[in-house]
């Protein structure tokens, strides 16, 4: 009985021994496969930002090709703006213009410069007090937005007229905008 129970131990052992060996095995075949797992992963993922830079690089050479197109453009623009010299006249007589074609009253305007760094232009911002009628205001916006100089508006503030300053239902308008033109 001795005998018997020491073979039961030993093949127990043999067993346990083959189990541990087994899982040893097992372990570092699943390590294996996860590690080639994680290269193949990392691979995709290093190819497609490959792919990405490639894209980058494809745009910024057709941004660059067309740089000088856009230079021009922006010569061209600086050149159509009024030249230092006559520029507060002729902004001062185009908004006279532009508000009594619209049938509005241009009360007052504020010009403040500013000199644009880097650049031969100056910044004019502009606040225009007009006074009419809503149809007069919306027509006179929309001339400074058809007219031939650069004119960006920046905001409005309305209000309506008191019986003293204008008839009944009329706006007072102060438009805030900018242009810009050639420094001397």
């Amino acid at each position: 009985m001795r005998e018997n129970f020491k073979i039961k131990k030993r093949i127990i052992i043999l067993l346990l021994v083959l189990l541990i060996g087994a899982d040893i095995a097992l372990g570092a075949y699943t390590w294996t496969l996860a590690s080639a797992q994680a290269a193949q992963q990392e691979m995709s993922l290093m190819m497609r930002n490959r792919d990405l830079l490639k894209k980058d690089i494809q745009r910024a050479r057709e941004i660059r090709s067309h740089i000088p197109a856009i230079q021009k453009d922006c010569d061209s623009f600086e050149q159509s703006l009024f030249p230092e010299s006559t520029a507060y006249s002729a902004i001062s007589a185009e908004l006279d213009s532009l508000a009594g074609k619209s049938g509005l009253h241009l009360d007052s305007r504020a010009l403040k410069p500013k000199a644009v760094k880097g650049h031969d232009l100056t910044e004019l911002d502009i606040d225009a007090q007009v006074s009419g009628d809503y149809r007069g205001v919306v027509r006179f916006l929309n001339s400074l937005q058809r007219s031939t100089n650069y004119y960006a508006v920046e905001g409005l503030t309305a209000r309506s007229q008191t019986r003293s300053q204008g008839p009944k239902g009329g706006l007072q308008v102060t438009v805030h905008l900018k242009t810009y033109f050639r420094a001397a």
